[in-house]
């Protein structure tokens, strides 16, 4: 297989970024949801009673319900990244190009990562400066003390964002309409609704070892899904509506 030129990749990206810019509409839209989840954490953890034994067990829920921004968030960009272009005319110019599927692919995606990880590490940010400022001592003290929890919303994030990325380009490249893809690609964050529920639940317990575990397992599916996504690729079919022959 030829790796990917990374020129090409970028260019992809700074297309996609110059065209944010103009759709001003999008990132807002897409800005608005990781500031709502803000709010439940926050009220929740200024809402802990001070004291009990199983203090770190009320602070654990809002640090994991900050795991479903950087699923949620990307739901719009990556619906848009193909069935968007497709919509309003823009996608045929690139596809004339020489780029390859899979700098076209990679370009998408790391055009929707871009955002995505700079609004979920800035919701994380302002939601721990909220807590060291605002909240009771007690308190602030048994949400810095999670250590396990705080590593799996750094370093899941731009794992759980590539999951949702990916699912949400495999839709845009077999939908018809951006609606269609937006809805539908809102089932990428069911898995990882599962996997919350079962940590705040206890059924799975927070710890470095499973956090890196985690990690090392969505990154594999990770990779391996965007492969399928850059197969799934037809370029004659985005164009002129039917898939390509094969000789």
């Amino acid at each position: 297989m030829i790796a990917p030129d990374a020129a090409r990749v970028r260019a992809v990206v700074r297309k996609e970024l110059r065209d944010y810019r103009r759709k001003r509409a999008i990132v807002v839209s897409m800005a608005v949801l990781p500031l709502l989840f803000l709010a439940e954490p926050v009220v929740a953890i200024f809402l802990v009673p001070s004291s009990g034994t199983d203090l770190d067990n009320y602070v654990v829920l809002p640090l994991l319900y900050l795991l479903l921004i950087p699923v949620l968030t990307p739901g719009t960009l990556a619906a848009y990244a193909v069935a968007g272009e497709r919509e309003q005319g823009t996608l045929e110019p690139l596809l004339t190009t020489p780029i390859r599927k899979q700098e076209f692919i990679l370009g998408k995606a790391a055009a929707v990562m871009i955002p995505t990880l700079a609004l979920s590490y800035t919701v994380f940010s302002l939601f721990l400066i909220a807590v060291a400022l605002f909240a009771k001592p007690a308190i602030a003290s048994a949400v810095f003390h999670q250590g396990p929890v705080l590593l799996a919303l750094f370093l899941f994030a731009p794992l759980l964002a590539g999951w949702a990325i990916v699912v949400g380009m495999a839709v845009s490249v077999r939908a018809s309409e951006v609606r269609v893809a937006q809805q539908l690609g809102t089932l990428a964050s069911f898995p990882i609704i599962g996997v919350v529920a079962l940590l705040a639940v206890g059924v799975i317990h927070p710890t470095f070892g499973v956090a890196v575990l985690f990690a090392v397992v969505l990154l594999a599916i990770d990779v391996r899904a965007l492969r399928i996504v850059a197969r799934m690729f037809d370029r004659e079919r985005l164009v002129t509506g039917t898939k390509a022959a094969r000789s």
